[in-house]
């Protein structure tokens, strides 16, 4: 989540990259809920892969995309 003022100018990308990079696994996952589509684009803009759908074993919880990122290998 970014504050409005600081959204469109790359500081989410930054961010996305600065929390990535230094992590020394080789994949990292994610969960994205259905119900917010604009969020997919920028996540397969930055080399995210949708892996098929999951719902939480918890009640009510929404459908998630899996998504999976394969990260730079140091």
């Amino acid at each position: 989540m970014v504050r409005l003022p600081w959204r469109k100018i790359g500081t989410v990308c930054r961010l996305h990259d600065a929390l990535l990079t230094v992590r020394p696994k080789e994949r990292a996952t994610l969960l994205a809920d259905q119900d917010h589509p604009t969020v997919h684009a920028p996540y397969e803009a930055w080399g995210w892969h949708t892996l098929g759908d999951l719902r939480p074993l918890i009640p009510d919880a929404p459908l998630f995309h899996a998504m999976l990122f394969d990260l730079p290998q140091r």
